[in-house]
């Protein structure tokens, strides 16, 4: 396994927990479709969120959130889309996107809500 494949299983893990105690119910976590993924499938309040999450260490270049752009959006809209056919689903979604940085003493964490392309 990578640096980077590690750098990211400790962020979905991190993520999976920041979730948690803040209320969310975590439906799935790698949710795959083909070439397509879902990190986090989370329920809150009645929304469904589709949760991508990025994570770096201390020090890397730039941020996190940086790295999901037009692109990325695309293809988790395409991944939810086929979600919620395959799954019956209906109701109100939204996207987050976390962003973590890890370090030494204390994790960075940066929730943007509601993204769209």
């Amino acid at each position: 396994m990578t640096t980077h494949q590690i750098t990211g299983q400790i962020g979905e893990t991190l993520a999976r927990k920041y979730f948690e105690s803040r209320g969310y119910e975590i439906l799935h976590t790698n949710w795959r479709y083909g070439h397509l993924e879902l990190d986090i499938i989370a329920m809150k309040s009645g929304m469904l969120h589709f949760i991508e999450v990025k994570t770096l260490k201390n020090g890397s270049a730039g941020k996190p959130e940086d790295s999901v752009n037009r692109k990325k959006m695309i293809s988790l809209l395409k991944a939810a889309e086929l979600f919620m056919i395959s799954e019956n689903k209906t109701g109100l979604i939204q996207f987050d996107v976390l962003a973590i940085v890890l370090k030494e003493n204390e994790n960075e964490f940066f929730l943007l809500e509601d993204v769209y392309v």
